[in-house]
């Protein structure tokens, strides 16, 4: 099947790729030529485990293709997906100028012949019609006149992605379900055939499995399942933060009380890890954006406001471990070990460790990071008023305290009694609860942990 994805950020790009790499034709837009020419030549421009190796292995068989020339891309598609951000504005709203963008630019290039548009960003609940609009003013607004709008054809469907960032391939090739809404039951049927591969899981890392749900139902439905099941993974992370922070003052283990309610079929042990909060570009952004709709329609969301507050509260809950643990921070050095919002992705939007950064400055503290990623990319040139150093030891060499913040899995393997003796005073802050206590205490730390 031919498909065209305009945008090629993590979920624009990982679509695109997986799709191709499953057999169809896909051509990939993106308005930025460096961007563009980078990607022909099997570059990612995102860190995302075995993107560029599928990235590679379809340019070699001309299964996908990179592009700026959005005209090619409209002609070429029997598919085309929307996957342009929607980042948050100031007032929580979602920022949807580019989506706009994109579909009164592929209005303006449709022709006669069918296709399904596609939005894979997530958007509003209700922008299926608002889409739509936007594409027949395009047509309209054509050079011929508007000529083509008694022969294009087209329906919108919303087809919301679930991708994990550092397992956003895994994700696609073994996904917990696939969201299709629509009121056409052509366009239903073209995407569950361009899913089929997928549903059947002859790409999954476990072909036995039964085929993968897929869900069909309204488009306004759709839309909400997305920001629903954000905002129930977000609650969940708050309400095990904050149960954490009474079991740091009653004397329980917050990593024992997850394990035994997770065991709880109708909890299950999943988001119960307590830790510094939760960061990255979607939680924040489709919280906000859900609790903005509320407010539209006259609903005040309590539950999803109050798991936003824990969240904040919970990155400065580590800074007064910190002044409890050395009292004075002005003049003390503190290293950050991690400096990405999670592992296995360079992503650096709403990171826990920016909010660190600010506020140890801020208390006079110097700071310094060491992360995989990070430290041995050009995006260690882009901070301020942090030290970035190349490994652990280095970041550990005169350091006062250490806070673990992003949970990378080679740092279960540092040297952590060499890194003991290099610092002044050796404090480890385990943000993600993720060290051994043991093996810490027994390297020579003091070890604290959240809710421990």
């Amino acid at each position: 099947m031919k498909v065209c994805v305009i945008g090629t950020g993590y979920v624009g790009l990982v679509t695109g790729v997986c799709l191709a790499h499953i057999g169809h034709d896909v051509i990939c837009i993106d308005n930025n030529e460096e961007k563009v020419k980078l990607m022909s030549a099997g570059q990612s421009p995102i860190y995302e485990p075995g993107l560029s190796e599928l990235m590679q292995e379809s340019i070699a068989s001309q299964k996908i293709h990179f592009t700026s020339d959005i005209a090619a891309g409209v002609e070429h598609g029997e598919v085309l997906f929307i996957a342009v951000g929607t980042p948050s504005l100031p007032d929580g709203q979602s920022d949807t100028r580019y989506v706009e963008a994109v579909a009164r630019s592929i209005g303006s290039h449709l022709k006669s012949g069918y296709k399904v548009i596609v939005n894979k960003s997530t958007v509003p609940i209700g922008s299926g019609d608002w889409v739509r609009m936007i594409v027949l003013d395009g047509i309209a607004n054509q050079d011929n006149g508007g000529s083509s709008k008694g022969l294009a054809e087209f329906d919108i469907v919303s087809n919301p992605e679930f991708l994990r960032e550092g397992a956003a391939v895994y994700d696609t090739f073994n996904p917990d379900r696939i969201v299709l809404g629509s009121s056409s039951s052509r366009a239903l049927q073209i995407m569950q055939d361009l899913y089929t591969n997928i549903v059947d899981r002859k790409f999954a890392d476990d072909v036995t499995l039964p085929p993968v749900p897929v869900v069909v139902t309204d488009i306004n439905s759709a839309e909400m399942i997305k920001y629903a099941a954000n905002a129930f993974l977000a609650v969940k992370i708050s309400f095990i933060n904050e149960v954490a922070n009474i079991c740091d003052r009653v004397g329980a283990d917050v990593v024992e009380v997850g394990r035994g309610i997770g065991l709880d079929s109708r909890i299950g042990k999943r988001f119960l890890q307590a830790g510094i909060g939760w960061g990255g570009s979607c939680f924040a952004k489709d919280v906000s954006a859900l609790i903005h709709t509320a407010e539209d329609y006259g609903y005040a969301t309590q539950i999803l406001k109050a798991a936003v507050e824990v969240n904040q509260q919970q990155r400065i809950l580590v800074v007064e471990k910190l002044q409890q643990a050395l009292k004075i921070l002005k003049g003390k050095t503190i290293g950050l070990l991690g400096l990405t919002f999670k592992p296995d992705t360079d992503d650096m939007r709403d990171a826990p460790a920016l909010t660190l950064i600010d506020q140890l400055n801020r208390l006079g503290a110097k700071v310094k990071a060491f992360d995989p990623i990070v430290s041995q990319s050009g995006i260690r040139d882009g901070f301020s008023n942090v030290i970035v150093e190349t490994d652990a030891d280095r970041l550990a060499d005169g350091c006062d305290a250490l806070v673990l913040v992003t949970e990378w899995a080679q740092f279960r393997n540092l040297d952590f009694a060499k890194m003991a003796k290099l610092m002044n005073h050796a404090i480890l802050i385990d943000a993600r609860n993720f060290c051994d206590r043991t093996q810490l205490e027994a390297a020579g730390f003091k070890y604290i942990g959240i809710g421990r």
